[in-house]
């Protein structure tokens, strides 16, 4: 005879849980979601009541957690939110083991290193080593840079889904910080396909005169990377070729970082 008692549906599960962790459930439910979202699609996503849901996303957004969308029936993350996630990022428990990976890299190429990730239509800087060269660009963590005209902003754009990606764009500032910034979004599409099949980004002098980039994802267990290391240095230093020829140098401290993301603990049960 089977001792152990019969397993509960997710939906069952949560809803016996406390508010407090019915609140954080359904946050990491919509966590994971890339686009808006209603009301009725998170009852049939969670199977809790509709009431139920509706007040738990009424809290939210109260509190700045969430925001309704201009329709009026869909939620999207809210500014609060976002501000959370960043701070989380730039936190990380792992700081000290990034940061190694970053200083091991920045001695083996001899220029900056940094380890960026995207949040709502910027990337910010979670940790960076300095070269000790006597030129360089000062960028700390938690320093933003726009997506369409940075390495790891091109990158993280190249893995979204075309209608993500034309969906984001059409509501991001393409401002032309240079002459060589790309803010035609045909043209920025095109670029964007050559990086997703290179699994590269270089950003020659398009966020600011004289810097040249070279990125590549951190490696994703599962979906896509919100992680990027970038090796960046004045164009005088680092030229076209010599970026691609770090490449190898660059996958091996992604790797590396891959490997420190995986240590972290395994989520909490939730419905999905």
């Amino acid at each position: 005879m089977n001792s152990h008692p019969a397993e509960k549906p997710e939906h069952e599960k949560i809803d016996g849980d406390t508010p407090t962790m019915r609140l954080f459930a359904l946050l990491e439910v919509i966590a994971e979601k890339d686009q808006p979202f209603s009301l009725q699609g998170m009852v049939e996503e969670t199977g809790l009541p509709k009431p139920t849901v509706h007040r738990m996303l009424q809290q939210l957004e109260g509190v700045g957690v969430l925001q309704r969308e201009s329709d009026g029936r869909h939620y999207s993350t809210g500014v609060r939110l976002r501000k959370l996630a960043s701070n989380l990022l730039i936190n990380n428990t792992y700081h000290g083991a990034r940061h190694t990976v970053l200083r091991q890299l920045m001695e083996e190429v001899g220029e900056s290193c940094n380890l960026t990730a995207f949040t709502g239509s910027e990337v910010v800087y979670l940790d960076r080593m300095e070269t000790v060269a006597p030129l360089r660009f000062y960028l700390q963590p938690g320093s933003r840079v726009p997506a369409h005209c940075s390495s790891t902003g091109k990158l993280f754009l190249a893995q979204m889904t075309p209608m993500q990606r034309r969906r984001l764009l059409a509501h991001m500032p393409m401002t032309k910080y240079t002459s060589n910034t790309q803010t035609d979004p045909v043209k920025l599409e095109q670029e964007l396909e050559v990086v997703r099949r290179n699994g590269y980004a270089i950003d020659n002098e398009e966020f600011l005169p004289g810097l040249l980039c070279v990125a590549v994802l951190v490696p994703a267990a599962e979906g896509r990377s919100n992680l990027a290391v970038a090796i960046q240095a004045p164009i005088m230093r680092l030229t076209h070729e010599k970026a691609l020829h770090f490449l190898p140098a660059l996958q091996r401290a992604a790797k590396a970082l891959a490997a420190i993301e995986s240590e972290t603990a395994p989520p909490l049960n939730v419905a999905t």
